[in-house]
């Protein structure tokens, strides 16, 4: 990237504030401060009239950080680097810093930890028919025949579908692998040798939709994977297996999840949804075999110290003149969310 150097960086925050307070707490700060030349309490969130853009030479992004576009860096003469400290860099990074030569770095693999964590508990939850199970033993405040009403529950052998090789696929597979669990995976971009190496078996989506007790989606939000799941394929799933979806809310046609989740033939844990707050009279909150949550399985509270150690990791790196270790190839965004 460059020369070790001497001095340091002109380093500028763009992103929303509450963002920058929860990422980077007193001792983030004195770590970076040891690195970069930065005003801890100046937070851009408007680089459209940004003073400081004129001697940056790095950018420090997150959730909430305008758009990088041609206009801004017209007066961003110096900058270099774009080190994001969150997930996806598409809503902020565009074409022209790319035209640039921007280098990009992205903590969307600490970002992917919490996420996979959640994926496992979901799964295991699901298969172990946990909720049901806390559901009755509340309402009838008893002991009941549980092997009875859920025969063969548990997890030994069962068969789990993960949608996606991505950076959040990858990580479950690997969390998943020490289970007694039999898992697929299904992704146009990798072949059998490489699903083996994840401790999968790669097959056809609707194969694995048909064959799996859980789907679990880690696809990207693309126009190809817009509705992925759908209501045929949405009949494929086996009775009482469980959809579970932490990825985006596009990856499924929500009217028909909810369709076949009001026949209780199957069930579902629904961290992302279309739009993003379903409307007060979604059947979603009320199902009882769906799970809804506010899309909180990526990094909330003391997770985000993971993505902000990642994103220091990475700025350390630049100023010794090595390059990112997550570094964001633009050539990789079109399979990529």
């Amino acid at each position: 990237m460059h020369p070790t150097r001497t001095t340091r960086p002109r380093a500028l925050f763009a992103m929303g504030r509450r963002h920058r307070d929860a990422l980077f707490p007193a001792a983030a700060i004195r770590r970076l401060a040891a690195h970069v030349d930065i005003d801890p309490d100046h937070v851009a969130e408007d680089l459209a009239h940004e003073p400081a853009l004129a001697e940056v030479e790095l950018l420090i992004t997150s959730w909430g950080c305008p758009v990088i576009d041609a206009d801004v860096l017209a007066r961003a003469p110096a900058l270099k680097a774009v080190v994001h400290a969150a997930g996806s860099v598409k809503h902020h990074v565009t074409q022209a810093c790319w035209d640039r030569g921007l280098a990009v770095s992205s903590a969307a693999a600490a970002n992917a930890v919490p996420v996979a964590e959640y994926t496992v508990a979901a799964i295991l939850f699901a298969n172990k028919r946990v909720l049901d199970i806390g559901g009755l033993y509340r309402e009838h405040r008893a002991p009941l025949d549980w092997a009875r009403r859920f025969p063969g529950f548990g997890n030994h052998r069962r068969t789990v579908g993960v949608v996606g090789a991505s950076l959040v696929g990858r990580k479950l597979l690997e969390l998943l692998v020490p289970y007694d669990l039999d898992l697929l995976v299904a992704d146009p971009h990798i072949d059998a040798a490489r699903a083996a190496e994840l401790g999968a078996r790669h097959v056809e989506l609707d194969e694995l939709i048909g064959a799996s007790d859980v789907v679990s989606l880690h696809a990207p939000a693309l126009p190809e994977t817009h509705h992925l799941i759908d209501a045929r394929r949405l009949s494929l799933m086996r009775d009482g297996a469980t959809l579970i979806n932490t990825a985006r809310g596009s990856l499924v046609d929500t009217d028909a999840l909810v369709s076949e989740a009001a026949t209780g033939r199957i069930h579902a844990v629904i961290d992302v949804t279309e739009p993003e707050v379903p409307p007060a009279d979604s059947p979603l909150y009320t199902l009882p075999n769906v799970l809804l949550t506010p899309h909180i399985a990526g990094s909330l509270g003391g997770e985000l110290q993971r993505i902000s150690g990642s994103a220091i990791d990475e700025i350390e790196r630049y100023c010794s003149g090595r390059p990112f270790a997550h570094a964001v190839r633009p050539s990789a965004l079109a399979t990529s969310a």
